[in-house]
């Protein structure tokens, strides 16, 4: 491919400064915190977005700032071509942290630690230093690049659907927010919310409450309950047989007739919810086995573990489990839930292939909660997203993809749902090499080095490609 040892030199000779741009934005917490005026997500995420413009700002690019909902990196003032789409916002820190803390990034042996280095904030620097080697090096492009930086892909993207309110998508886009070679395929999702009322009652030992889960999106790490009136031997003695069963680690603390139960699993992004260990699902599995006296509550928290219990990440005690050629399986992670002694209420996540419809999901999970006496408020779930695998575009990217890394190009699916799932055009493409186990959304988050300087690599030849000409399709 032409120009690729210009890029290849150019990239390696900046890697150190591209590790510092990432940690400078991987510093602040970009969670998603309450509004304030102009800043719609909070002071987080616009600190990260102000700091992201002015980098790139720095580099002799023209930047906008979408009233804190989008920042834009322009490479030309030539017409439109590819938008390449990532994100500055990141999901909570969580707890289990062990490397470094959250917002204090570092490298180790080549591999980057902190909130945010592989989601998003690393793959879109690396966006940025391949604009910044195709614009340095004064490489021959005939249409516009746009660096596309948000501030709120993991709180449902509300953020990209105000762009697109006021900007038409490019004729290409993808985004840095998944795993090589690329993604084609995005799986259909229903985040279901469901809750319930019941009677109190006051017979002892009872549960007090329950409390787990951070975001719909993140299989939970941790749970908490409380209890009232259960000997603290019995409970501990239970405890030891459900972490032989579940994985789940259970820490008591007793106070008098009240014991607070800590669940700890491992953390997880819920579209690999088998990748984790569910301290929800673990955290009910305990208390079901515990002699708590019966009531409604604990009536209803049994149903809710039948139906989704510790393991199952298939969906199949729900009467859900399927799977295509297309998309693969369909997933299922029980991520948050609060009870009191009066009411619950609860969320789960599930990611749906091609062959789901609103028939055999929505309707059929409806119906099984309200036989348990629960109700689930969805009336809609999200479609599937898919792009032609034989388009120039497509292609374009596996052929240079397969160029810097010696790897089969190929397109694959995804339970994963990123700011392209509703554009016409828009696959997922890197950043993250086959295999490599970022931990995302989980502690001790990490990035691949070489895998960040590669996809920078990727990026600017992909640019060239796909710039280099009028043809768009």
């Amino acid at each position: 491919m032409t120009y690729r040892d210009q890029i290849e030199a150019y990239i390696e000779a900046h890697k150190e400064e591209m590790v510092q741009d990432i940690f400078t934005l991987c510093r602040i917490d970009s969670e998603k915190m309450e509004a304030s005026e102009g800043k719609p997500y909070g002071d987080g995420p616009a600190a990260a977005l102000a700091a992201a413009l002015k980098m790139a700002q720095g580099y002799g690019f023209a930047v906008r700032n979408y009233d804190n909902y989008v920042g834009t990196v322009d490479l030309n003032d030539q017409e439109k071509q590819l938008d390449i789409l990532a994100h500055l916002d990141v999901v909570p820190a969580g707890e289990g942290w062990q490397i470094t803390e959250p917002f204090e990034p570092v490298e180790k042996d080549g591999i980057l630690y902190g909130r945010g280095v592989a989601d998003d904030k690393g793959p879109a620097v690396a966006a940025l230093y391949a604009l910044r080697c195709v614009k340095e090096l004064g490489l021959p492009v005939k249409k516009n690049v746009r660096l596309i930086l948000g501030c709120d892909e993991e709180c449902g993207s509300s953020d990209i659907a105000q762009y697109y309110k006021e900007e038409k998508e490019a004729p290409m886009t993808f985004s840095p927010d998944a795993d090589f070679p690329l993604t084609n395929v995005e799986k259909g999702r229903l985040p279901g919310e469901f809750h319930a009322d019941f009677e109190p009652s006051e017979l002892l030992p009872r549960l007090v409450s329950l409390d787990a889960g951070i975001k719909v999106n993140v299989v939970p790490g941790k749970a908490h309950a409380v209890v009232e009136g259960l000997d603290l031997s019995v409970m501990k003695e239970t405890a030891e047989k459900v972490t032989e069963e579940t994985g789940i680690d259970f820490e008591l603390e007793a106070d008098g007739v009240i014991v607070k139960i800590l669940a700890v699993g491992e953390g997880a992004h819920a579209a690999h919810p088998s990748t984790g260990r569910n301290a929800l699902t673990g955290l009910l599995t305990y208390l079901t086995r515990l002699p708590l006296a019966a009531c409604p509550q604990m009536k209803l928290l049994a149903d809710l573990l039948a139906l989704m219990p510790h393991g199952d990440t298939s969906g199949k005690a729900m009467g859900i489990a399927m799977s295509d050629e297309i998309s693969g399986d369909l997933t299922l992670a029980f991520s948050m839930l609060k009870v009191t002694d009066r009411c619950l209420e609860g969320v789960f996540d599930s990611r749906c292939p091609v062959c789901a419809t609103e028939d055999n999901v929505l309707k059929a999970v409806k119906e099984k909660m309200a036989a348990c006496g629960i109700t689930l408020t969805n009336d809609s779930m999200t479609a599937p997203h898919h792009v032609d695998e034989n388009s120039r575009f497509v292609k374009t990217l596996l052929q240079v993809y397969e160029e810097y890394t010696g790897l089969e190009g190929r397109c694959q699916s995804t339970g994963g749902g990123t700011y392209v799932h509703d554009l016409k055009n828009g696959v997922a493409f890197g950043a993250a090499m086959p295999g490599t186990d970022t931990r995302m959304h989980g502690a001790d988050e990490r990035a691949v080095l070489g895998d960040l300087v590669v996809s920078a690599k990727i990026f600017a030849q992909a640019i060239v490609e796909l710039c280099k000409n009028s043809e768009t399709r």
